[in-house]
């Protein structure tokens, strides 16, 4: 029999629909149920690819002993972290506070109103390394409830204060200024690991923000250190087995230090989030690896991530056939049996295919242990032998790959991981001059826009193939869809996206805003009243709603000539100026925006007809330089100047012609490239 679950569109609900528990979605009818029967509640939150949640379902919600223990002493609800950020951003700070640590899947108490007492993360069905058995903490909780009931309830008012403080954070004293740059800079180089690049130790995340505002130090400061770090991140995370070979895209972590073994699952945010990162790295050093994984990960979306819709999917599961990583392993033997003996000995050589293996049961996760030289020269063989080898082996291995069964997919749509997605298709379309990316991202646009927005113009945060869009979204959906519009209008200079841009601003200011104390709430003025209302300030896997909205903010601000965009911006650094400094892995995206703040932008104006030579020639500038603050607009002959930048622009002798301005001061207008180069090289 189904559960309530089974009307929903999550696939992580949907996953849970046959379970013996008496599930409910979060909603009115769970929380009158809890406090009609007098009953706590158990919430429990996860996601689709999340692989631990897998197993607690095994072991623990599929159990019917267990499912009677829940139905007989709580009202159970289950919840998408991924469509509900909101409550998992609240409970996950009452499990870090109660605990000190957090995760998924998420197991948290309630008290019918919602206040949180006890919480944890996996419980296993029997006691193990110092874990209490799932059954003991539900006996345990129960007779809580029913013998020392007052004292249940003042712990939840407690923590329910304590939350209500902390998830509200305060506009710091002190001057916004470089010297919070440098600081963060000395803290970020710090954290580095110079052997495999990174931060920290295992498990080791990749960290595009943090290589962002690296090479931003190296664009500000000349710092040589940041710039080698960042590259030299790029280029381990790129050959380790956190990048699928074959297929393309990121994992979502390593398990170790050196990029070796990944937890398999493939996240839409990280992909954007990684594809952006590699451009800036191309952009920066010329390198032309790096350009290669930009089309392949975006190679990898358009392929296995793209809805007909034009929006992108969620996420790409670790485990198949009931094994975590099955799908992307390979043994010598099948090497051999796909390629032929000496093709095999040469990729396996170098992908590291060995009969020992280097993950579980003898298997081997494909990655660069040395470059194409020195593999070749090992074995004896010219490079060109080596490099033709590989290219053969990639395709008859993908093609085979293709054929094994595939890791499940969570095809919900979600506005803000899209948002992430919209900038680097625009801005990747740009710099690699693709037209087919280009036009993804205004298929992605018009999709965003045409369906996951209410009639009054706000987003939806989630929708899914054959249903309608749903859930309010949230300050993280209105800032990414704005920030990749503003991207869109920047590469195709189609006034449609800024326009559009500029209203989700407005909405932004209007429904998010917190004037008393600076920066934005989470959730809109109209959301559901919760036991508090967040205000999310730290970069987690995704950067914060508060940081890419003083990024668009900001950038708007400039193109528009809105000041109040950036007033708003300021109100978000002003809040987290103090732990930006001492933590900068927490606060990347808020330390670009600060440097966007600090600079003197590049207000580049590209006058001339889109498609002519000249105009691309201009503009192919433009886009191949590292510039992280500038911002771009553009006029067609007949059309109307209607931006700050474009007034009185015309083009000379009839030629395509850029303005380069800064700061109130203006260079020479321009028709030659390298003169419009020089000019965006120039401090």
């Amino acid at each position: 029999m189904a559960n309530r679950l089974a009307q929903e569109t999550s696939p992580y609900l949907l996953q849970h629909a046959h379970n013996p528990v008496d599930w409910y979605p979060w909603g009115p009818e769970a929380l009158a149920a809890a406090r009609e029967a007098d009953r706590p509640i158990l919430l429990s939150i996860g996601y689709s690819a999340c692989h631990w949640c897998h197993v607690m379902e095994r072991e623990s919600f599929e159990d019917e002993q267990t499912a009677a223990v829940m139905n007989a002493n709580f009202v159970n609800i289950k919840v998408d972290r991924e469509e509900r950020p909101d409550l998992d951003g609240i409970y996950m700070q009452a499990v870090q506070t109660m605990t000190g640590s957090g995760g998924w899947p998420m197991t948290v108490f309630l008290t019918p109103d919602g206040a949180p007492f006890f919480g944890g993360t996996y419980f296993p069905p029997s006691d193990r390394h110092n874990l209490p058995a799932f059954s003991r903490v539900l006996h345990a909780i129960a007779d809580a409830w029913r013998t020392r009931r007052q004292e249940v309830v003042e712990s939840g008012a407690q923590l329910r204060q304590h939350l209500q403080q902390n998830l509200q954070p305060q506009r710091s004293p002190g001057a916004l200024d470089g010297h919070l740059l440098e600081a963060a800079a000395r803290g970020l180089i710090a954290q580095y690991e110079p052997q495999f690049g990174g931060f920290g130790g295992a498990p080791k995340f990749p960290q595009p923000m943090a290589i962002d505002f690296l090479l931003r130090c190296w664009r500000r400061f000349g710092d040589e250190r940041a710039k080698q770090i960042a590259v030299h991140t790029l280029e381990q995370m790129a050959r380790g087995g956190l990048y699928d070979h074959l297929g393309g895209g990121f994992h979502r972590y390593s398990t170790d230090a050196e990029w070796l073994v990944p937890h398999f699952e493939k996240m839409l945010y990280d992909n954007a989030q990684l594809a952006r990162a590699y451009l800036s790295g191309y952009q920066a050093t010329g390198n032309a690896y790096f350009r290669e994984i930009v089309e392949q990960v975006l190679g990898y979306l358009l392929r296995d991530m793209a809805d007909p819709s034009g929006g992108f999917y969620s996420t790409e599961d670790a485990d198949s056939e009931g094994e975590e990583g099955k799908f992307y392993v390979w043994t010598p033997d099948e090497l051999r049996d796909l390629l032929g003996e000496e093709d095999a000995r040469l990729v396996g050589a170098f992908y590291d295919v060995t009969p020992h293996g280097n993950f579980e049961h003898g298997t081997s996760i494909l990655h660069m242990s040395a470059t194409p030289e020195q593999v070749a020269s090992r074995l004896g063989v010219p490079d060109t032998e080596l490099l033709r080898a590989l290219e053969r082996a990639r395709q008859v291995l993908f093609e085979a790959r293709a054929r094994r069964l595939r890791p499940g997919r969570d095809e919900k749509i979600l506005a803000a991981w899209n948002g992430m997605l919209l900038r680097a298709l625009a801005e990747a379309g740009s710099v690699l001059g693709r037209a087919d990316v280009l036009q993804a991202a205004t298929r992605c646009a018009e999709f965003l826009l045409g369906q996951m927005r209410r009639p009054d113009g706000a987003l939806l945060r989630t929708w899914k193939p054959g249903h309608q869009a749903r859930l309010n979204g949230y300050l993280e959906d209105h800032a990414n869809v704005a920030d990749g519009l503003v991207a869109l209008y920047e590469a195709t200079f189609e006034r449609r996206w800024l326009a559009a841009a500029v209203d989700l601003a407005d909405q932004i200011l209007a429904r998010f805003g917190d004037p008393d104390a600076g920066g934005f709430f989470d959730t809109s003025s109209d959301h559901e009243t919760l036991i508090a209302r967040p205000k999310d300030i730290f970069d987690n896997a995704t950067p914060s709603g508060n940081a890419v909205a003083a990024d668009v903010l900001l950038r708007l601000s400039v193109l528009v000539g809105r000041p109040e965009y950036r007033r708003a911006a300021q109100g978000v650094l002003e809040v987290v100026r103090e732990p930006m400094a001492r933590y900068p892995l927490g606060f990347a995206r808020s330390l670009a925006a600060l440097d966007f703040f600090l600079s003197e932008p590049k207000e580049i104006a590209v006058v001339g007809a889109p498609a002519a030579p000249d105009t691309q020639a201009l503009l192919g500038v433009v886009y191949s330089t590292y510039l992280p603050n500038k911002v771009v607009a553009g006029l067609a002959p007949g059309q109307r100047p209607d931006l700050p930048l474009l007034e009185g622009r015309e083009p000379r002798n009839g030629h395509a012609t850029a303005y380069v301005c800064a700061h109130y001061v203006c260079q020479a207008p321009t028709t030659d490239p390298a003169e419009l180069r020089a000019q965006l090289e120039a401090a």
